[in-house]
């Protein structure tokens, strides 16, 4: 960090970022490289949710359970695994990738592209001030001159159930920083964390009873939660639709926790997570100073500026403006903010339009997600039901990988689903979905071909590599034009 910033009471920035995850990164780097003067705070871990207890170790901790599982894929090579993965070995690589929960990387990062870091807890004071207050009780003030970018993200929600202060629930944090098994797991949530976390634990050992109100994934298309309960029912965790959690006892704060059912019936595990939403970290950051309600969302325009707030100053990047509550979606928020930011600091045209450099079309339009579970499940763009909802004249397409030769290759028995969903008046994808082993790399090339509104009588001129799973893009445009 920079002591001599830090050791200073007041100073005046160009833009001032609240919260150091990958989102506020990006915004402070794209602020530097516009020439303005950034400062950084940070109340927690440099690198934020992401780096230490979301995206970056679940991943490392699911990708041994899934090339375990690809590996049973293929004869000759399931043969070879003949042991259960070594978990002492799993916590190991998950702890190197988040360097042990150290941030100093990172921090050092920061400093390298010119940007100061603050260490404490921000709040807004009024336009464009904010307060940050150390650990020690030490108090900054600082000033931007022409923006503040909140970037704080969001936080776990747990039900308001009888029990849940004594059951002392895990929730997404416990999930990825936990270095022991447990023997039974319960999971409460279908959706992405939900059936991450129980393809995760369930493939390092534990009993895993997932339960959801709905469909697992609800809001992707209804068949990717199907085979997703699928491959989780197959792999041995207990799969339990339309269920809720009505109380839950656990006097022995050492021993197992009772879930009472809506149902009628309990459940009993060693451990319970919730993984039933987040809210966004904005009830203690000084809203209430700028006319805005603590603990809300943030509305913004195209550009991520706060709408609502005098003097276009305040911005709103990632979980807290609620366009999509994932890191790949705030970074490209970010970095068109910061740009943005730049073009009005320097006086230079704000590029807003559709598609424009500075405005986040894609929020609405072009939105990837992945989920690395046992199949992948990977999308882009509006559903079925959402793009009918929103009024376009739609058709979708739907092929089984098993048609696609690289698939059988890739894995033998290969099951999955993929959809296309056409706009029949402009014939262009307004989404896609893939379900099976290893899609989440094949989902770029849908998210290049929706936001790149690419025709599909051009489309089909992409020919895919053979045999490669890929081949699933000439059977699902062959599948369309055949009607």
């Amino acid at each position: 960090m920079n002591e001599t910033h830090q050791n200073q009471q007041d100073a005046t920035y160009d833009v001032i970022v609240l919260g150091t995850g990958p989102v506020g990164q990006n915004a402070a780097d794209h602020a530097r490289a516009a020439g303005l003067t950034v400062a950084a705070v940070e109340r927690e871990l440099v690198g934020g949710e992401c780096s230490y207890w979301a995206c970056v170790p679940s991943k490392a901790l699911l990708r041994p359970v899934i090339a375990v599982a690809d590996a049973r894929r293929v004869d000759g090579a399931r043969q070879a695994v003949t042991g259960l993965l070594d978990t002492a070995r799993v916590f190991a690589r998950r702890d190197h990738y988040v360097t042990g929960w150290n941030d100093t990387g990172q921090a050092e990062w920061l400093k390298s592209i010119g940007v100061d870091l603050f260490r404490g807890h921000a709040r807004l004071d009024g336009p464009r001030r904010v307060t940050v207050t150390r650990d020690d009780g030490a108090r900054h003030t600082l000033t931007a001159r022409h923006a503040v970018a909140v970037a704080t993200g969001s936080r776990p929600v747990l039900p308001d159930i009888p029990g849940i202060e004594e059951a002392r629930p895990w929730t997404n944090r416990h999930g990825t920083d936990a270095s022991a098994v447990p023997g039974r797991l319960a999971i409460i949530g279908g959706g992405g964390v939900g059936v991450e976390m129980a393809t995760l634990w369930q493939g390092l050992g534990s009993r895993v009873t997932l339960l959801a109100r709905r469909a697992l994934l609800p809001r992707m298309e209804p068949f990717a939660g199907d085979l997703v309960a699928r491959g989780l029912t197959e792999a041995g965790a207990d799969v339990r639709i339309g269920v809720q959690v009505s109380a839950l006892h656990r006097p022995d704060p050492a021993g197992p926790v009772t879930l009472s059912l809506d149902d009628g019936g309990e459940l009993e595990a060693d451990e319970v997570m919730f993984a039933t939403g987040r809210a966004p970290l904005t009830d203690d950051i000084g809203l209430e100073t700028v006319g805005l309600a603590p603990g809300s969302w943030l509305d913004v325009d195209t550009t991520c500026l706060v709408t609502g707030v005098e003097g276009g100053w305040l911005y709103a990047l990632g979980d807290v403006n609620h366009h999509a509550l994932l890191t790949h979606q705030g970074k490209y928020q970010a970095r068109t903010a910061g740009d943005a930011i730049g073009a009005r600091a320097a006086g230079r045209p704000v590029d807003d339009g559709p598609w424009g450099d500075h405005a986040t079309t894609a929020d609405r339009h072009a939105v990837p997600q992945v989920f690395f579970t046992d199949p992948e499940a990977a999308a882009v763009g509006l559903s079925a039901e959402e793009a009918s909802r929103a009024g376009h004249r739609v058709r979708t397409v739907d092929v089984d990988f098993d048609a696609a030769q690289g698939a059988g290759l890739y894995a033998d028995g290969y099951r999955g689903r993929a959809r296309l969903v056409v706009d029949l008046d402009r014939e262009i994808l307004l989404g896609a979905t893939f379900v099976g082993p290893g899609v989440s790399e094949l989902l770029h090339s849908a998210t290049v071909a929706v936001a790149g509104e690419v025709p599909l009588k051009r489309l089909r001129h992409a020919i895919a590599c053979f045999p490669t799973v890929s081949e699933i893009w000439l059977l699902l445009l062959e599948a369309y034009r055949r009607g």
